[in-house]
């Protein structure tokens, strides 16, 4: 097989094995399940859903936060919490304060601020209302993700247009192989021909000249 038909076949089956599997970890873990707040392993998962992280997490990222309690967070963590108890919303910034005994209280309490933000935020943060810290995050994987919830029955008729499409581009790359087989073996039945043909003109030469020595 040519080398090109062989790296978009490694390249297809590669692509194909991951995506299948991604989709079947995407399908148990968050296709039939929209709630946010059950811990797998001890982490939860978040989309980013505003700029005010960004550059370090951009709209769209998904992130996986560790259940923690305060004594575990340090200033300088990123931090998933809720900031109302009117609201379902959770946020993701930066803690730049840790506060140990605030007012007395022995309660733990952080200011935070979003990266992208030039001010800190305007209110604290208790450690009742924080979730964990944010440990790492997979670009763009949250719009993946909520497609998944939203229009898992098209899943298949995406991997098969993948499929059809990577066999395309095999085929297109092995009849370009061909022709140039082709090309290079007209080629080489040319110049065997003309090889032949000096050959016998060069017989014939010698033949001529033997003949007007003789004579």
């Amino acid at each position: 097989m040519p080398v090109g038909a062989r790296v978009f076949d490694i390249a297809f089956t590669v692509f194909i094995y991951f995506l299948a599997a991604a989709i079947l970890f995407g399908a148990v873990l968050f296709a039939f399940n929209t709630s946010e707040d059950k811990a797998i392993f001890g982490y939860r998962y978040y989309t980013i859903t505003t700029g005010s992280m960004s550059p370090t997490y951009n709209v769209g990222d998904m992130i996986f936060v560790k259940l923690a309690s305060g004594d575990e967070i340090n200033k300088g963590d990123v931090i998933t919490f809720n900031p109302s108890q009117d609201s379902d919303a959770n946020l993701t910034h930066r803690v730049t304060e840790k506060i140990e005994n605030y007012e007395g209280t022995g309660v733990i309490c952080f200011r935070t601020q979003g990266d992208a933000n030039k001010t800190a935020d305007s209110f604290l943060i208790d450690e009742r209302r924080v979730i964990g810290v944010v440990k790492f995050g997979i670009p763009f994987i949250g719009y993946v993700v909520r497609f998944v919830q939203l229009r898992w029955y098209l899943i298949v008729p995406i991997l098969i247009m993948i499929a059809v499409f990577f066999r395309l581009l095999k085929r297109y790359f092995l009849m370009g192989k061909e022709e140039e087989e082709k090309a290079e073996t007209l080629q080489d039945s040319a110049s065997v021909g003309s090889d032949s043909e000096k050959k016998e003109e060069s017989t014939d030469e010698n033949g001529s000249e033997k003949n007007a020595s003789d004579s």
